[in-house]
């Protein structure tokens, strides 16, 4: 006869057949999504980039007299080309939302990663309008034009993606 075991294993030695029990289940570390919220909010924040770009484009062409987009004689409005602008502005926000909602799903640290890459788009919009040929003040109001979208893109989207995200049943995975 075998002497008892001690130990840890003392209970499996006695009943062969019984395995070891099932690990608990891990709880998820990531925040939950709430992808309703972020879409919705990410289609306002398009509305708004597309409205900052008009805006933008009235006040340096009509009140400041700066000619960006379009010859001088389409007015304040411009011309097709301003129509197209505020377009882009709004699409290049739609593409923010989709890399937002990428990034809280795929990424530790999502935010940080949107802010970094947000931050090197609103740069190369900034520094396009000096690698043409145009008038000095229409690089300029260009620029600023594009750096004020993107700082509005980036801002209501950090927002946007706070409130569509809440923290994991453990309270880990906080943004």
């Amino acid at each position: 006869m075998a002497s008892p075991q001690s130990g840890w294993d003392r209970n499996y030695q006695e009943q062969p057949t019984q395995a070891y029990p099932p690990a608990a289940p891990q709880p998820d570390d990531r925040p939950a999504v709430n992808a309703g919220k972020l879409w919705a909010g990410g289609f306002g924040t398009a509305v708004v980039a597309a409205l900052v770009a008009l805006v933008g484009i009235l006040l340096v062409r009509g009140v400041l007299g700066v000619h960006i987009l379009s010859p001088s004689d389409a007015g304040a409005y411009g011309d097709a080309t301003t129509t197209t602008y505020a377009f882009g502005a709004f699409a290049i926000a739609i593409l923010a939302t989709g890399a937002v909602h990428m990034l809280l799903l795929l990424m530790p640290r999502p935010m940080a990663f949107f802010n970094w890459i947000m931050l090197l788009v609103i740069a190369v919009g900034v520094l396009i309008p000096f690698t043409v040929s145009a008038e000095i003040e229409s690089q300029i109001a260009t620029a600023a034009i594009n750096l004020v979208i993107g700082l509005c893109i980036m801002s209501l989207l950090n927002s946007v993606a706070g409130i569509a995200t809440r923290p994991s049943a453990n309270g880990a995975g906080m943004l």
